[in-house]
């Protein structure tokens, strides 16, 4: 197996998930890393790959900073080295982030098993749209933090997606509800697993339902892009004015296009005009 670090994306329920790809990974690596190594050695025996006397280090945010010397230096020796997450996909809210970075920085080879990610299994169950949406991770745990943050997504044009905690996520649904309006949301809990439920209604029917009936589980909330007032030409004008004060035309286009969810085309053309004709720009 090639030198460098390679991701290795784990099942977020169902041990079934796991990859052929993923497998030949954790079976050929000369070095296994893990953000939790009881779940890696578990899943590992359950398919009947043997650790043998390979390394099995394991690897979290609580002890990043002071394992990551240790796995890049075993990478700069010439050692393969397989990071897994607990469940799911590396780098999607998860400390692997920071590791393959670090690798790619100090120019070893990174490469990536794909697999199950959480995020997009709850996208195919929710009904919602999956054309556009934005995953916002996991909300601040401080009342005020929260609904700032959801203040600041109630103008994206696009489904929204959170990881939440059973304790709270009646408060994120009343906080999202009286914020975002009565918008249609899903609440998609221990997908993959025995007791796998998805919840279809409007925020405050959700939050409703979770003060009765308290959840278990993980949890995923996807929130509607909801029905956003029409823009008009005049507000997009404005926008990329202000935008072309310290952007170049394209990061202009790429920003108001963005954040108004309008067609990049219209923007660009409408950025190209106002810059030709005489605004300020870069």
């Amino acid at each position: 197996m090639a030198p460098g670090l390679h991701l290795v994306a784990t099942p977020i329920g169902n041990a079934r998930d796991i990859t052929l790809r993923a497998l030949d990974v954790l079976a050929s690596a000369e070095v296994l890393a893990a953000e939790d190594t009881r779940s890696l050695r578990r899943l590992m025996e359950l398919h009947g790959v043997p650790v043998g006397d390979r390394p099995v280090l394991a690897y979290h945010e609580h002890n990043g900073a002071r394992m990551r010397p240790r796995l890049l230096a075993e990478m700069a020796a010439g050692r393969s080295v397989a990071y897994a997450s607990e469940a799911g996909t590396p780098m999607i809210s998860d400390p692997g982030f920071h590791l393959a970075r670090a690798a790619q920085a100090e120019g070893h080879a990174v490469t990536t098993a794909p697999g199950v990610s959480a995020v997009v299994t709850a996208l195919t169950l929710s009904g919602l749209p999956t054309d556009r949406f934005l995953f916002c991770g996991f909300l601040p745990n401080a009342s005020g933090a929260r609904r700032k943050a959801l203040e600041g997504v109630a103008g994206i044009r696009a489904t929204l997606v959170f990881y939440e905690s059973p304790r709270r996520l009646v408060a994120m649904l009343e906080d999202a509800a009286e914020l975002l309006g009565p918008r249609p949301a899903a609440v998609c809990r221990e997908l993959t697993k025995k007791f796998e439920d998805c919840r279809r209604a409007d925020l405050p029917a959700l939050a409703a339902h979770y003060t009765e009936h308290p959840p278990k589980g993980e949890i995923v909330v996807l929130i509607d892009r909801g029905d956003l007032p029409e823009i008009q030409e005049v507000d997009i004008e404005q926008e990329v004015n202000e935008a072309l004060r310290t952007m170049s035309v394209r990061d202009a286009a790429d920003a108001v296009s963005a954040r108004l969810g309008v067609k990049r085309r219209v923007v660009y053309q409408l950025a190209m005009r106002l810059s030709g004709a005489g605004k300020d720009r870069p």
